[in-house]
């Protein structure tokens, strides 16, 4: 799992401004469709951008609970959302959640489940402190969807190797319709996000990634240090020569408590 220090927290931050993620995040919101006076769990909020959202969609009238292990990511979104009298930033874990049953009207996570061994139990979490009739909203990235360039292939799959080395599962939005049903959930829905890039853009989902795979795999000492400064230089010849490709998708699920 990554481990968000303040350097992390601090690239992560400025992405998670950018273009890309900043649509990934209305995807989301959309699907949670919040309303005024409706308590609303963001779990794993990271730096707040969403919780601060949500803070403004459900008023002073309601209340968002921003949920996360980091000290660093909590600390940020405080900050961010220090304005916000009805917003409260909890330690915790998705495999418990330091709430009652049925505390919440809704819930949302993005981009947490990926890092989750187990999502029978997170679930079962989520089920237990949403209301009946209330909504969960689950975003992850499908990894097997990822196409990236390259004139080396061998290498690509070893960066890509590398960073999977921080992932649990790979894999969750293929997974979530069947676990949520079991969990007590209905009327499950998945809502498919697509980056595509032909350039690494500064505020782009591609540019965050080299960013992140290049310092993971080097302070993790995952590949030769060689390796991953050939990588990251033929990514950037690629984007000067116009032979820069990259996409993946993002799946937004959504469905309802039983």
């Amino acid at each position: 799992m990554l481990t968000f220090d303040s350097e992390t927290t601090r690239i992560l931050d400025a992405a998670y401004q950018g273009s890309d993620i900043t649509r990934r995040r209305q995807v989301s919101f959309d699907a949670l469709a919040p309303r005024p006076g409706e308590r609303i769990l963001d779990l794993g909020c990271g730096p707040g951008l969403l919780t601060q959202e949500l803070a403004r969609a459900v008023s002073s009238q309601g209340e968002v609970i921003g949920l996360d292990p980091s000290a660093d990511m909590r600390k940020t979104a405080e900050n961010r959302c220090q304005t916000e009298d009805h917003v409260r930033i909890l330690d915790g874990t998705a495999e418990a959640i330091p709430l009652g049953d049925g505390q919440v009207d809704k819930a949302v996570s993005v981009q947490v489940f990926e890092y989750l061994g187990d999502l029978d139990g997170p679930l079962a979490e989520l089920h237990r402190v949403i209301r009946p009739g209330g909504r969960v909203v689950i975003s992850d990235v499908h990894w097997d969807t990822l196409v990236w360039r390259s004139d080396d292939p061998v290498r690509m799959d070893r960066m890509i190797a590398a960073w999977d080395d921080h992932l649990a599962n790979r894999v969750v939005p293929e997974a979530l319709p069947e676990r949520l049903s079991k969990a007590g959930f209905r009327d499950i829905r998945s809502i498919p996000v697509t980056f595509s890039d032909i350039l690494p853009r500064p505020d782009g989902i591609a540019r965050m990634m080299i960013i992140l795979m290049t310092a993971y795999a080097r302070q993790n000492a995952l590949l030769p240090e060689v390796d991953i400064d050939e990588w990251q230089a033929e990514q950037e010849a690629l984007a000067r020569t116009g032979r820069f490709f990259f996409s993946m998708t993002h799946f937004v699920t959504v469905a309802d408590r039983r």
